[in-house]
């Protein structure tokens, strides 16, 4: 006679809930770690290796808190401290902060036609969709919130209003510099004042 097969007994992560092999491919592996080297360290022998390591990095970070270093110079603290100042993304790409600048573009279509398109205003903290109510309105033209090359939001409004559209800005939303305004003429970045 055969014998019956037995179920399997799954280990189930008692933080994400998947089963243990699985926890690495889960949403939050750094807060499974804990719970797996407890539990099954037979499954990630790895994690108890690293967890050796950050308790000997852990003791030097507290020798060299204390005074005790083999160097001596004591310039560790601010290496680490420009490290977290740097974003990066993933693949090793370090993330640059934009800078807080409004762009005029004015684009000729059918020969007499023209389009204002007006970039960077969501980097002083305004909605664009009111943003572009109110050129519409001051302008009386349309003006609609649309995604540009680059994926980013921009205004499109209808016409040339490019001679009106610095002083408006300044006027409605104080927060955006005349400084921080630039216009895109003939492919090159002009500062507006």
């Amino acid at each position: 006679m055969a014998e019956k097969p037995q179920p399997v007994r799954v280990l189930y992560c008692g933080v994400c809930g998947l089963p243990a092999e699985y926890c690495e491919f889960g949403p939050d592996f750094d807060k499974c770690k804990p719970w797996l080297r407890q539990n099954a360290p037979h499954l990630y022998p790895d994690l108890l290796n690293d967890a050796k390591e950050k308790d000997v990095d852990k003791a030097a970070e507290q020798l060299q808190a204390v005074g005790i270093s083999g160097a001596g110079d004591g310039g560790g603290s601010t290496s680490g401290s420009k490290q977290e100042e740097v974003k990066r993304l993933p693949g090793g790409k370090i993330k640059k902060k934009e800078k807080q600048e409004v762009v005029i573009e004015k684009i000729v279509r059918n020969k007499r036609k023209c389009v204002t398109v007006v970039k960077g205003l969501e980097l002083f903290g305004i909605k664009l969709s009111d943003a572009s109510k109110k050129l519409g309105k001051k302008f009386a033209t349309g003006a609609s919130v649309v995604k540009g090359p680059t994926d980013k939001e921009q205004i499109d409004v209808q016409g040339d209003i490019a001679y009106d559209i610095v002083e408006f800005l300044t006027e409605t939303w104080p927060d955006v510099p005349e400084s921080a305004i630039f216009f895109i003429e003939d492919g090159r970045k002009v500062a507006a004042a």
